[in-house]
């Protein structure tokens, strides 16, 4: 696993679910299919917009959603829903946090009158 990437020159591996999304990046890299991979895929729209490169077709991310709710029911039966949901809930602080740190990377500075 890669231990922290950047996105246009802004580090990102000391934000919430770095660590799951470094995984699900350096797993598609390798076209793994993994619940790392599937959740980077379902957040691919937004991460693209924060400049994070994620290879991943538009066709297979529209579907990552379901696929990684069904890999979710074979490794964890009845308590799937509550691991899906925990996991878009670590994807979205990582997406927020990103695009904060991202926005104020980007932001001109404010001039102290």
């Amino acid at each position: 696993m890669i231990d922290a990437f950047t996105t246009d020159s802004i580090p990102f591996g000391d934000l919430p679910g770095a660590d799951l999304v470094s995984e699900g990046l350096a797993d598609l890299a390798c076209r793994k299919e993994s619940v790392a991979a599937l959740l980077v895929q379902v957040g691919s729209p937004r991460l693209r917009r924060c400049r994070v490169p994620v290879p991943v077709s538009d066709a297979d991310a529209l579907d990552a959603d379901r696929r990684l709710y069904r890999l979710l029911g074979r490794e964890h039966g009845n308590a799937a829903h509550s691991r899906y949901n925990a996991l878009i809930r670590q994807l979205v602080s990582f997406e927020r946090a990103l695009e904060h740190r991202v926005s104020r990377q980007h932001s001109p500075p404010v001039a102290n009158d």
